[in-house]
């Protein structure tokens, strides 16, 4: 039988640091949330490196590593240890000249129960992804593990509400969004509250659209690594929302931390049931969602 309730967390870190530090790091925060009860695990997006994005450096390309490497057999180890489900966002090597942001969806019993790879790569001022990821060919997936049904998509992903739908559409339960987001400091006095609120409504919302769980793990801390540029302050701001978008737990700007709420596929049902979404959608009427722009 499905668990009816279990309980899901992010970790919000300053991952500024070498990936021997990183690993070392999130293998002990992975290890608190579990001894807290979380049964569902996620790191922020790219977690073993800098947001390396910032510039178009192909020495940047070292930091990938080959599928069920460094950061799989680490914590497929560790999910088995702790019987948890753990995502790991990573910085993928495919091939030669083929690179993905990508994550693992790590079961309890340290086995892939799924792998997701970034499906909108942005192209931004010191967020330069299109250089390094090509964008993901796996499509929107809900993984089933032995916890719960999860879908994982990666920060950029978030402002699409086709993806969480599709998702959703498969049975997802939680929606997690492993994230690297911040200001750029010279902006974030003029812009920076709209652009955090924009961030947290359109997730929100895709709680409400969908009925489903939310979950963001972002990064805190300036990673200031490039000479003569003033770098990305990330906002941490790291949520979980329920399925009316009511917001379950939510953590600082700045502070390392760990936020745990529960799942209830009860409550789930019943939101369903009252606000019938996905009865009414017009899917005879959608056919043109498909094209860049109705002309």
């Amino acid at each position: 039988m499905p668990n009816k309730k279990y309980k899901i967390a992010v970790i919000q870190l300053n991952l500024n640091d070498v990936a021997e530090n990183n690993l070392k790091k999130c293998i002990s925060w992975v290890r608190d949330a579990a001894s807290q009860g979380a049964e569902v695990i996620s790191l922020p997006e790219l977690y073993s490196s800098h947001y390396f994005c910032q510039s178009e450096d192909v020495d940047n390309f070292a930091l990938a590593e080959p599928l069920y490497s460094t950061s799989f057999i680490a914590f497929s180890a560790l999910a088995k240890e702790l019987g948890v489900v753990i995502i790991v966002p990573f910085f993928e090597k495919r091939m030669a000249g083929i690179y993905h942001n990508s994550a693992y969806i790590i079961d309890t019993d340290g086995s892939e129960a799924g792998l997701y790879r970034k499906m909108h790569i942005p192209d931004d001022p010191h967020f330069y992804e299109k250089f390094y990821f090509t964008p993901g060919d796996l499509g929107f997936k809900t993984i089933p593990t032995k916890k719960g049904k999860v879908g994982t998509l990666i920060c950029w992903d978030q402002w699409y509400p086709e993806a969480a739908r599709l998702t959703a559409l498969q049975g997802a339960e939680v929606l997690f969004y492993p994230t690297a987001i911040g200001w750029h400091p010279q902006e974030k006095e003029q812009y920076g509250e709209n652009q955090h609120g924009a961030w947290m409504s359109v997730m929100k919302g895709h709680a409400v659209a969908n009925g489903v769980y939310v979950a963001a793990a972002n990064r805190i801390g300036l990673e200031q690594y490039l000479p003569d540029t003033a770098g990305i302050q990330f906002w941490g701001s790291s949520f979980i929302a329920g399925p009316q978008g009511e917001i379950l737990a939510q953590a600082s700007h700045d502070k390392e931390e760990i936020l745990i709420a529960e799942v209830d596929l009860d409550l789930q049902e019943n939101v369903r049931q009252n606000w019938p979404f996905f009865r009414d959608r017009r899917i005879d009427a959608f056919g043109d969602i498909t094209k860049r722009a109705i002309d």
